[in-house]
């Protein structure tokens, strides 16, 4: 049996854990998840559906809430 990780994996994973990673910047939206971001903060996408987005791509609520603290 091997085991297999990276030091950035495992360096993320412990500041997640630690709960240190929250100022850290999401990764970039494509165009498409770009698009999705703009409708759901003009109130063109049910929180159930954004909810559903979400689940697939945790970043996209990152990306709101640094729109929103930055509004």
């Amino acid at each position: 049996m091997s085991i297999h990780f990276t030091v950035s994996g495992l360096t993320r994973n412990l500041f997640h854990s630690l709960g240190l990673d929250h100022e850290w910047a999401p990764r970039p939206l494509d165009p498409e998840q770009s698009l999705l971001l703009e409708c759901y903060l003009a109130g063109q996408i049910p929180e159930s559906a954004w909810a559903d987005y979400v689940f697939e791509t945790p970043d996209l609520q990152r990306h709101v809430d640094i729109r929103r603290r930055h509004n």
